[in-house]
């Protein structure tokens, strides 16, 4: 056989490999959102979906990661963005090995998002951002863990959405309107997302 037909016998064998099973293929989805929109729920409603399908799923808490990874950080913008940054360097590498991290963490700012980005972008990884886009009256409203009550009160300043900045994504993979819908609801319809993209 000659070296021409050598590769084109590699170059079939490559087009005739099957692709990844979804259960194989690694993504970073970040679930990104207002406190209390409903993110960390969200992320671990698919999680336990997935897994009973057989994905290898890590749920990437913000709160977590701000006890164990982040212990000492603030809030300010830079102190933010290392968090966000850390969070990202952890999840690309989790992907990269064929897992399914499910970020739900606010990252307020565009550039922080974006530098995660382009982390994966670099590396080949799968990165899909989801905009928890839930309106902040209804943020409010829920108030998981106090925090809009705290802020109202003035024990608190620096609130995401309220008197600190948050930067929604422009063009995220999925905006994913949670208002007058159940958990169950709107984990069907990110299900249904990753799906369509080869990963459910």
């Amino acid at each position: 056989m000659t070296t021409v037909d050598t590769l084109a016998a590699a170059g079939e064998a490559a087009e005739a490999a099957p692709a990844a099973a979804p259960c194989e293929r690694g993504a970073t989805v970040w679930l990104t959102g207002l406190p209390s929109a409903g993110k960390t729920t969200l992320a671990f409603a698919l999680a336990e979906r997935l897994r009973a399908e057989g994905h290898k799923v890590e749920v990437l808490d913000g709160d977590e990661i701000r006890e164990f990874l982040s212990k000492g950080l603030g809030f300010s913008r830079e102190d933010r963005h290392t968090n966000v940054t850390r969070i990202g360097f952890v999840a690309e590498k989790l992907a990269a090995n064929g897992v399914k991290v499910l970020a739900p963490v606010i990252a307020p700012y565009a550039d922080s998002r974006a530098a995660v980005r382009e982390r994966h972008a670099a590396r080949g990884t799968e990165f899909l951002e989801i905009h928890v886009a839930t309106p902040v009256e209804l943020c409010s409203e829920r108030d998981v863990k106090g925090l809009y009550a705290k802020q109202a009160a003035g024990e608190i300043s620096g609130l995401t959405g309220v008197d600190d900045p948050y930067e929604a994504p422009t063009a995220p993979e999925l905006r994913l309107q949670t208002e007058g819908r159940t958990v169950a609801e709107s984990a069907a319809e990110l299900h249904t997302f990753l799906t369509e993209r080869g990963l459910a």
